[in-house]
């Protein structure tokens, strides 16, 4: 997760300073970097060594350090300007029209800066994990696990076992899979490594399997441990929002171009594979529209 992502879980999980430290710097991420430490400590009700601790929760040696990182982060952000903001991208008197071109703007939006951080080398060698692989195994929480579904049934139209793993028999599979396998683990945080799916990693590792990572940028534990990360757009609060339209975009988007990937990698193949198997499994769907209509 990114810092102010961190700050904003902190913000909700902790009942001590760092709630009202937090909330301070999220109320005040534009001109942070005008307040001295003094005044922060002043205007929060706290100290100068609480300041100093604060920023060691982070994982930063002090203050200056973490002022430093927040306001060059912010920095990074405003640079990348969304036209629509991915939180709250309608307000509540926003008409039916603003409200769907909107959604559309953010959708768009979100697929540009989520190709953006794509890298062809990591898309490459994804794809050919997933390709050369006995199974894939795919982890998310729900929703996540819906795209993970469609995902499987993607590769399952080109004969490729996948599977997506039930959260309270995880571990179970985790322990039946080998280094000939892999592992897809989606989570927009990617941390709390003692919660499904990434306390799963840990098996995984141990089994040497090839774990590739679809989680938002910044620092977290799944990506200090996968085999590869392929990068969502990571705007969004963990909470302060209408909904994930952003995250699950970007999600689907990642998906669909590492499909589409490794469909290329035998295209000829696949495409028989494909077209024999809908007429095969598919042959009682009919239609009266001749644009899509096929005589099987």
């Amino acid at each position: 997760m990114y810092l102010f992502q961190r700050i904003e879980e902190a913000v909700f999980k902790q009942y001590d300073a760092r709630r009202t430290i937090g909330e301070f710097i999220l109320a005040n991420r534009e001109k942070l970097s005008e307040y001295s430490m003094e005044e922060v400590a002043k205007l929060t009700h706290t100290s100068k060594p609480t300041l100093v601790r604060f920023a060691q929760y982070f994982e930063y040696s002090g203050w200056k350090e973490f002022i430093y990182a927040f306001t060059h982060e912010v920095a990074q952000f405003d640079a990348n300007h969304f036209d629509i903001d991915s939180n709250i991208p309608f307000a509540s008197q926003s008409d039916t029209l603003e409200i769907i071109e909107n959604i559309a703007n953010l959708r768009m939006q979100t697929i540009k800066e989520t190709a953006s951080l794509m890298s062809v080398s990591d898309i490459n060698r994804a794809a050919t994990l997933i390709n050369e692989a006995e199974s894939v195994i795919i982890y998310g929480r729900s929703p996540n696990s819906y795209f993970g579904e469609a995902f499987k049934r993607n590769l399952n139209t080109l004969h490729k076992k996948a599977f997506v793993a039930d959260s309270n028999e995880s571990g179970l599979i985790s322990n039946t899979l080998t280094s000939k396998d892999c592992a897809i683990i989606i989570s927009y945080s990617g941390n709390n490594s003692d919660t499904y799916p990434m306390k799963n990693v840990k098996f995984l590792l141990n089994r040497k399997v090839p774990i590739i990572s679809i989680t938002s940028g910044g620092e977290n534990y799944l990506r200090d441990y996968s085999t590869l990360v392929l990068n969502i757009s990571s705007r969004e609060k963990l909470y302060s929002k209408i909904a994930n339209f952003s995250t699950e975009e970007s999600i689907q988007f990642i998906l669909n171009v590492l499909y589409s990937k490794i469909f290329s990698l035998n295209y000829e193949e696949n495409m028989r594979i494909k077209i024999e198997g809908s007429r095969r499994l598919e042959s009682q769907r009919k239609t009266t529209f001749k644009d899509i209509s096929e005589d099987l």
